[in-house]
């Protein structure tokens, strides 16, 4: 006897609205990965070619007194807040994160993150010192720079690397949350603080502006692939990661 199908519009639409709402941050996921990643090539294809010279160095003058490379604009008050602000982004203080972190997870019992945690910190250090030494990028002069830096410039690792942290922080945060009010403030001040950051080392002239949306760039990407790694453990072979609460 064949089996029929009943149709019931109210009930599969909301089976439908249902499964899109549960998957939604996945998809979110995988675009801010694709476009991350399509935006950092482009970005890396100009600066390889030169095409941002011209508009590194004049964002890089803006930011100073005319005719006085070493002033920066700005009251001084602002320079020290830009320097206390960079500091976030430096591998001491995201360190402490991460191990904060840890900490936080093996007390929970959460192993899943931690790992998620550990592979994305340790994952983004080896993409960032790799790109790097690819490009050999020269940072600004040093009439230019306000704090002392080292390594090559492409793409600014501080801007990266807190790209990467707080994101992955912000995500495993917001799949806690119990509302979308509290989720929406973990991944917008992962974002908020991941800009910071990144304006921070225009500002004090240790990185060109291309330096610093290559580094967002690459840093969104990989932080969304740690999650979709993440989420599709969770997801296809029924993972505790991420706990009991809904993405």
């Amino acid at each position: 006897m064949p089996l029929k199908l009943r149709l019931d519009p109210r009930r599969d639409l909301a089976l439908l609205l249902k499964a899109a709402r549960r998957e939604i941050a996945a998809t979110a996921a995988l675009l801010v990965a694709g476009l991350g990643l399509l935006a950092f090539l482009e970005i890396a294809d100009d600066v390889a070619e030169g095409d941002t010279r011209a508009i590194d160095l004049q964002v890089l003058q803006a930011l100073r007194v005319p005719g006085q490379p070493h002033q920066l604009i700005g009251p001084e008050w602002l320079h020290t807040a830009a320097a206390d602000v960079t500091a976030l982004g430096s591998v001491t203080v995201l360190t402490l994160l991460v191990v904060l972190a840890l900490a936080v997870c093996a007390s929970l019992r959460r192993w899943a993150e931690a790992l998620v945690v550990v592979v994305g910190a340790v994952g983004g250090v080896g993409i960032s010192q790799g790109l790097k030494h690819l490009f050999l990028r020269e940072r600004p002069d040093l009439a230019y720079r306000a704090v002392e830096a080292a390594n090559p410039s492409f793409p600014s690792g501080h801007a990266m690397l807190s790209a990467v942290v707080f994101l992955t922080l912000g995500a495993l945060a917001a799949r806690f949350a119990p509302k979308r009010r509290l989720k929406a403030l973990a991944l917008g001040s992962a974002v908020f603080l991941s800009v910071l950051v990144g304006l921070s080392r225009v500002y004090l002239g240790v990185h060109w502006a291309s330096d610093v949306l290559a580094g967002w760039c690459v840093g969104a990407a990989w932080a969304m692939v740690c999650w979709l790694a993440a989420w599709g453990w969770a997801r296809f072979f029924r993972s505790p990661l991420a706990g009991d609460a809904e993405a």
